[in-house]
């Protein structure tokens, strides 16, 4: 359904942004030099914004609970 490397970034829906496009917008007289990450209907991509914050919420208690197991190793009696 998603690519889970993709969706899981905070800003997969707002363009790619580095200092070269930001030169290059100050020449652009059209206005529309950005391009942003689409959805076919507002509640796709409310699914994917809801989908890729419990991804990276997920991805947090793993790191948490990873760093919580180093630190506290000997009080645990873990490997």
């Amino acid at each position: 359904m998603f690519n889970i490397n993709k969706i899981s970034k905070t800003d997969f829906l707002l363009p790619k942004n580095n200092f070269w496009v930001g030169f290059g917008s100050i020449l652009n007289l059209s206005g529309s030099y950005f391009s942003y990450n689409t959805s076919k209907t507002p509640e796709q991509a409310d699914l994917k914004s809801l989908f890729s914050d419990w991804l990276n919420v997920g991805n947090d208690f793993k790191v948490s609970k990873s760093k919580f197991e180093k630190k506290f190793q000997k009080e645990l009696k873990l490997k």
